[in-house]
């Protein structure tokens, strides 16, 4: 495991941040925590990089304890609020930061990131001059300097435009192809839903959900098949696969357990002769799902947290 957290606790005077917390992330995986406004993200995150010290529990990150020095060479970070000194350039900035990890070919990493984030051209220009979307993909090329195994990133599209947020996402699927771990806290849902394989969701400092994203948002959606004249028999074999059915005209509704149920029923209905004309997955989008969780829905059997 990568991260590997004990009942992490961090509050500040016995109140807020964040309390008994246990995760898991593996590596090469894009793992996304969510929570509303306070909800004690940004002060796990803290606690995790070692920025913040915990107040009771203990994590593992990349197979060290935490606070461990040797480690912090090999993450990046990218927090949610930062700010870079306004006299400098983009280009002094990355150098800055490169001599402080000691990096060799120095200037030849530097011009990869500038162009990887979309800033060259830009790196002269003074950080002061920079929008506030410039300012975030410096920020993020900051973050990437030492080639880090392990990368936080704290709401790096909150400051971006479309493209922008494009952009971000094809370079955070460009470092899981290389094998990097992200740990993404983003407020963009349908960010999330586009990029990462596994979620947490924290609220009130607790984490309240957690697991492989496409089974929990299965687990709040239910398959719809439009279909011919039924074959005889052949509601009752989908019964046997699925948790129930409900048949209305020419549309059943099924609810199935995992993803790998899906396959199956579309070849039940083909085998049995009756014609399927459509099949698709209703409901179950991440926003439903973490308004649900966040105000205090009973899905998934009423547990205190889940794990899919």
């Amino acid at each position: 495991m990568v991260i590997e957290t004990f009942g992490l606790t961090k509050q500040y005077n016995g109140k807020g941040g964040c309390v008994d917390v246990n995760l898991s992330v593996e590596q090469g995986e894009v793992f996304g925590f969510l929570g509303p406004n306070g909800a004690g993200k940004s002060t796990l995150v803290k606690t995790l990089v070692g920025l913040l010290r915990p107040t009771a529990g203990t994590a593992r990150i990349l197979g060290k304890n935490l606070g461990d020095t040797r480690v912090k060479a090999k993450i990046g970070y990218l927090p949610e609020n930062f700010r870079y000194h306004d006299w400098m350039t983009g280009l002094e900035v990355m150098r800055f930061h490169a001599e402080l990890y000691k990096i060799p070919r120095l200037e030849r990493r530097i011009s990869e990131l500038l162009e990887l984030v979309g800033l060259s051209g830009h790196e002269k220009k003074k950080v002061a001059s920079y929008s506030k979307g410039m300012q975030q993909r410096l920020g993020l090329a900051v973050a990437l300097l030492a080639d880090p195994e392990l990368l936080f990133l704290d709401e790096p599209t909150s400051a971006l435009d479309p493209v922008g947020r494009i952009e971000v996402r094809e370079i955070i699927k460009h470092l899981k192809k290389k094998g990097k771990t992200v740990f993404l806290n983003s407020h963009l849902l349908s960010e999330v839903e586009m990029v990462c394989d596994r979620v947490a969701i924290i609220n009130k400092g607790k984490i309240i959900a957690q697991g492989n994203l496409q089974d929990m948002l299965l687990a709040n959606s239910h398959i719809v098949v439009r279909i011919g004249t039924p074959a005889p028999g052949l509601v009752d074999n989908l019964m046997k696969i699925a948790k129930w059915v409900e048949q209305k005209d020419d549309c059943v509704s099924l609810k199935i357990s995992k993803r790998e149920d899906i396959p199956i029923i579309a070849k039940t209905i083909v085998e049995s002769g009756t014609p399927l004309y459509e099949l698709k997955i209703e409901g179950g989008s991440l926003e439903e799902l973490f308004v649900y969780l966040v105000q205090g829905g009973e899905a998934f059997d009423n547990a205190d947290e889940v794990h899919i």
